[in-house]
């Protein structure tokens, strides 16, 4: 069974985009930082995106710039199969992009029990509510960034159910940053 997987950056007063919506806060060009996400764009699957993250990142990611910037994640970020979930989009313009109008919950529960590699959300932080509230997310990985922004969305927004998770690894950074993989419980019955 595949793997959902959100990765996220979070200031340390646990925002995810600041008052504006904008997560240009969490981009540092720090070469041990850059070595550690390249890296993690090597390890394939498929992009799950909401609507709002889907048209920030085919703003950047298609582009030379980001060819230039951080070639390694942008040929992955390129190449990978992508999902967007969204009820307002009408196309999906972005190479192997597949557009979701509607279900999201049970388009992920399908595309969990395919063979293939595990399935990661960015940002996406609507979605990401939704899911976890259908207990669907086997693991949340989050990069906590020495930034407090005062105001902004937190990715849990309305969860109104206790969502029990484990710490399975951690590790720092040289620009503040720290990493924390949390994988999720199995439910009480």
């Amino acid at each position: 069974m595949r793997k959902l997987i959100v990765f996220n950056s979070i200031s340390l007063d646990g925002y995810f985009t600041d008052g504006h919506g904008a997560m240009d806060w969490a981009h540092s060009q720090d070469p041990e930082w850059n070595a550690f996400v390249a890296d993690n764009a090597k390890g394939g699957g498929m992009l799950v995106l909401g609507r709002v993250t889907y048209d920030l990142m085919i703003q950047f990611w298609p582009t030379p710039m980001a060819a230039q910037i951080a070639p390694v994640v942008a040929e992955r970020m390129n190449a990978m199969p992508k999902v967007v979930f969204s009820r307002t989009l009408d196309t999906a313009s972005w190479n192997n992009t597949e557009l979701v109008k509607s279900g999201a919950a049970a388009k992920l529960r399908e595309l969990k029990q395919q063979p293939g590699n595990h399935m990661t959300i960015l940002g996406s932080g609507n979605l990401v509510a939704q899911l976890a509230e259908e207990n669907l997310i086997d693991e949340y990985q989050f990069v906590i960034v020495p930034i407090m922004l005062g105001a902004g969305r937190t990715m849990f927004e309305g969860i109104g159910n206790r969502l029990n998770v484990r710490l399975a690894r951690s590790q720092a950074f040289g620009n503040g940053n720290v990493f924390l993989r949390y994988e999720q419980k199995p439910q009480a019955g």
